[in-house]
């Protein structure tokens, strides 16, 4: 493996697995843009993070157009309205077959561009069908097939959970990430289920949150 291209969200996992995985492949981040209410924001935290990262192993991120507005109607993750809140349960962020768009269209990527390795940052405890080891295998079979052209997903982190991630990474600007359902003008909301994971991870980890709440 020699070169790896990232499902890369400007998220806090995905963002450290370009670090990590530079270390040793030479890295792609690839931004799936869906039409969802976040997505600027998400995209300007990515190019922030791999501008400051400097990594000579990190190219820039890469956008790749997949859009699913006229699929999810009006679905509060294209709407920007009733996003879940922070005492929500995780089931009711669950984005439809989000995963098997985004690993289609990196996959589309990698056979344009000669790569046969997909990672992504899904962290242990993930309780969606869409991010399971034998998803990830079998899905990983079919682009394959489909595609004629030899396609790996691997998800180093599945094993980790978030607070383990911050922990180990927390020399990275991770300030910089954005991990958030309702962004303002580059600030984490606060009140949304992704606001309160992140800065609950922060606080199992014992690692100062410098990441700006817009409450």
């Amino acid at each position: 493996m020699t070169r790896v291209a990232v499902l890369a969200s400007g998220g806090l996992d995905s963002s450290v697995l370009l670090y990590d995985l530079a270390s040793t492949y030479d890295v792609a981040p690839l931004y799936i843009e869906k039409g969802l209410a976040w997505e600027t924001e998400e995209r300007r935290a990515l190019e922030r993070f791999v501008d400051r990262l400097d990594h000579p192993r990190v190219s820039a991120p890469v956008t790749l157009p997949l859009l699913v507005d006229g699929l999810y109607g009006k679905h509060w993750s294209v709407t920007g309205e009733g996003v879940p809140a922070a005492d929500e349960p995780d089931e009711n962020v669950f984005l439809p077959a989000r995963n098997i768009l985004l690993f289609t269209a990196a996959a589309i990527w990698c056979l344009a561009n000669g790569v046969h390795h997909i990672a992504v940052g899904s962290l242990e405890g993930n309780p969606f069908p869409d991010a399971t080891d034998e998803f990830f295998a079998d899905l990983a079979r079919l682009l394959s097939t489909a595609l004629s052209h030899e396609i790996t997903i691997v998800a180093p982190y599945r094993h980790l959970t978030k607070k383990a991630v911050i922990k180990q990474f927390q020399h990275l600007p991770l300030a910089l990430t954005l991990t958030c359902n309702a962004p303002h003008s580059g600030l984490h909301c606060g009140g949304c289920n992704k606001c309160y994971e992140r800065q609950q991870a922060f606080i199992k980890a014992k690692v100062q949150d410098q990441t700006p709440y817009a409450q």
